[in-house]
C-alpha cells in the first residue's frame, strides 16, 4: 500500500441480517480497489429505508460480524449506529465518523442496486460532500449501464459516482436467501462463515 492508505477508511453498512461471504467478499474488493487500510462494518439500528424482515437483535449481528471478521486485522464492526438508537442515516454516521477520524477520507461502499437510489437519502448532497461513495456491481443483473440520469442528482455528482462503479465477480447470495433456507431446514454452509453458522445454530436464530 501507499503511505497514505492508513487514511483511507471504508464504511459498509446495513443490517447484516446475517452477514455473509457476499459482504466479506464485498470488503476485500473495496481494500483491493481503492488501496483502503480499514473497512468498518456498521450495522444499522434501524434502516431508513425498508422494514426489516425478521430483524434480530443489535447484540445477535454484532456478535455474527465479530464472528466474521475475526482475525482480520483490515475488517473491524463499529456499533456507533447501534448506540446513537433510531433510525440510520448515513449522514450522521459519516459526520461522526469523520470527528472520529479526522485526519481520514473515508470511502462508503454500496452494491449498485442503491447507486440509483441514493437520490433518495437524507440530506445527499451535503453526504456526497463529505465522504468518497464507491459502487460494486451486484451478481446477476444484467441491466443496461447506469447512465447519468438514471442518478437523478444534480452534476457533478452522477459523473463521479459512475467513475468509482466497479464490476467485480461477487458471489450471489443475500442475507433473504440465509434466512429462507434456515426456516426451511436448509444447509448454510459456504455461505456463511463457519462460525457465523454455528453461531445461529447456538442461538436458534432465524427458524420458524
Amino acid at each position: 500500500m501507499n503511505s497514505g492508505a492508513v487514511n483511507r477508511i471504508g464504511i459498509l453498512g446495513g443490517t447484516f441480517n446475517p452477514v455473509h461471504i457476499g459482504h466479506l467478499i464485498l470488503a476485500q474488493s473495496a481494500v483491493e480497489a481503492f488501496d483502503l487500510a480499514k473497512v468498518l462494518f456498521i450495522p444499522c439500528a434501524q434502516p431508513p429505508h425498508k422494514e426489516p424482515a425478521g430483524l434480530v437483535t443489535a447484540e445477535h449481528r454484532m456478535a455474527m460480524l465479530e464472528a466474521a471478521i475475526e482475525g482480520d486485522l483490515r475488517f473491524e464492526v463499529s456499533d456507533i449506529e447501534i448506540k446513537r438508537g433510531g433510525t440510520s442515516y448515513a449522514i450522521a454516521t459519516v459526520r461522526q465518523l469523520l470527528r472520529i477520524y479526522p485526519q481520514s477520507k473515508l470511502f462508503f461502499i454500496i452494491g449498485s442496486d442503491t447507486l440509483p437510489e441514493l437520490h433518495l437519502w437524507k440530506d445527499v448532497n451535503a453526504l456526497l460532500k463529505l465522504c468518497t461513495f464507491v459502487t460494486f456491481g451486484r451478481p446477476g443483473q444484467n441491466h443496461r449501464p447506469l447512465q447519468p440520469d438514471d442518478l437523478h442528482l444534480d452534476p457533478p455528482w452522477p459523473e463521479q459516482l459512475l467513475r468509482n462503479y466497479q464490476e467485480l465477480r461477487l458471489v450471489d447470495v443475500s442475507s433473504s436467501d440465509v434466512r429462507y433456507r434456515l426456516a426451511e431446514g436448509m444447509s448454510i454452509r459456504y455461505l456463511v462463515p463457519l462460525s457465523v453458522e454455528m453461531y445461529i445454530a447456538e442461538h436458534g436464530l432465524y427458524v420458524k
